[in-house]
């Protein structure tokens, strides 16, 4: 796909570029970035998503320096090194950000952003976007269920299974759902698997699934992690999908872990990508964006276990090689996943943490 070039003059007489680049426009944009030199990241751990090698790839096709800052830093910390940075443009100044969905718009409000839309702006979902292209959804995960396979014989397919029997003193969360983001959408998919679509209604249907798990004695109220599962103490764990399938690989096939994808009630957080209003290398920062968002760049985030925000496009059009989809559970379950708006995580987290002790009546534990 190529979309029309808008180009404009910044400053120093750079060039940049607006909505997208034609083939002949990406070529403006390499030069024009190679002549700034670096792009700065912040908060990419190499072992997070695929980072490592998606950075040592634009290195290498592009001939352009990438400096590291705070690799270990959290959302937070990489809207204040904007913040702290306006006037600075030395190497403590990020140039671009990968934070959580709620800090795209927020950011944007305060002024911290500028706009841009990569060229294949057309095929990543509207609700995963700002429609003025100030954040862009980058990856995913989905809430799925992690199950120690050497234990538990048939895993579960949906979230209507973790009721039977057979899963007594097995299913739990990750986190405590009154104040953990992970298990506060654990409890909102169940209720969306019951077929509400509000999200304050999903959350209260959440809620009265597990009471009920919970008075079968099939919830166990601790928090649930890799070492937990793999000891028997949670043999069934809702978990984000990247999450499950690392551990999945930590251990070995010791035990053999399943990571499934529930048939509904498949709910998906996002992450998101931003170019700073006052990065130092705007030109390198779009281009670090164009080389995210190509297909060998989604690819590269699904390497690493975060599903890119275009990989249903991806899979339609036969673009993912067999080997990486043979690591991930099937696609299918990822077509049915909701994307909650911001507005929708308010309404059921605030519902969840009101009445988690009165109707479910459990203290999840660490």
């Amino acid at each position: 796909m190529t979309m029309t070039t808008r180009t404009l003059l910044g400053a120093a007489g750079c060039l940049l570029l607006g909505s997208g680049v034609s083939a002949a426009g990406l070529d403006d944009l390499v030069a024009a970035a190679k002549k700034e030199g670096q792009l700065t990241v912040i908060a990419l751990p190499h072992d997070w998503c695929g980072y490592g090698a998606l950075i040592d790839g634009f290195k290498a096709k592009y001939g352009i320096a990438v400096n590291e800052l705070n690799p270990d830093g959290g959302s937070g910390d990489e809207i204040e090194a904007i913040k702290a940075n306006k006037s600075n443009t030395g190497p403590q100044a990020p140039d671009v950000i990968d934070v959580g969905l709620s800090f795209g718009p927020s950011a944007k409000a305060d002024g911290l952003l500028q706009p841009y839309k990569v060229s294949t702006w057309a095929t990543i979902p509207d609700a995963a976007k700002d429609a003025d292209g100030y954040w862009t959804g980058d990856y995913y995960g989905v809430l799925s269920f992690a199950v120690n396979a050497d234990l538990v014989k048939t895993p579960p397919a949906d979230w209507s299974d973790l009721l039977k029997p057979e899963f007594k003193g097995s299913v739990a969360l990750a986190g405590d759902p009154r104040s953990s983001n992970q298990a506060t959408m654990g409890v909102y998919a169940a209720g969306l698997s019951k077929g509400e679509t509000d999200a304050a209604k999903a959350a209260k249907a959440g809620l009265d699934f597990f009471a009920e798990l919970n008075k079968s004695g099939n919830f166990v109220p601790a928090i649930g992690k890799a070492a937990s599962i793999a000891q028997g103490e949670t043999p069934v764990l809702v978990f984000w999908d990247y999450n499950a399938l690392s551990a999945r690989d930590a251990l070995k096939d010791n035990p053999k872990v399943d990571v499934i994808v529930p048939k509904s009630g498949v709910v998906a957080g996002v992450y998101v990508q931003a170019i700073s209003a006052y990065a130092p290398h705007p030109n390198a920062a779009k281009l670090w964006l164009e080389h995210l968002y190509s297909d060998e760049g989604q690819i590269g985030w699904l390497k690493g276990y975060c599903h890119p925000i275009r990989f249903q496009n991806l899979v339609e059009t036969g673009k993912v090689p067999a080997d990486v989809l043979a690591a991930l559970p099937p696609p299918a379950g990822y077509a049915k996943a909701k994307f909650p708006t911001l507005d929708e995580q308010k309404a059921a987290k605030t519902e969840i943490a009101k009445d988690w002790d009165a109707v479910v009546g459990a203290t999840v534990a660490k």
